[in-house]
């Protein structure tokens, strides 16, 4: 817990929603929003197979799944 009571903020990024969008090439692309330790949100994409992998690392078969897991999920295996 942080001194004012709350809950601690995390200590390393972590994603914190996903979309699929169209990429240039007409692929779908997985859109993820990461919360950085210092709360600033930003957005990764990636290709379809890097987006299955990921899905696989966190042993989730929906997007919805993606929230709370950690960005260093996207590396594994690569």
């Amino acid at each position: 817990m942080s001194g004012d009571g709350g809950p601690c903020p995390p200590t390393e990024a972590v994603i914190v929603g996903a979309d699929l969008a169209a990429g240039h090439d007409g692929a779908a692309e997985l859109v993820l929003r990461i919360r950085y330790a210092n709360g600033v949100v930003g957005n990764v994409l990636l290709d379809a197979d890097a987006g299955y992998a990921l899905m696989r690392n966190c042993d989730i078969d929906s997007l919805d799944g993606l929230a709370g897991q950690s960005w260093r999920k996207i590396l594994e295996g690569v």
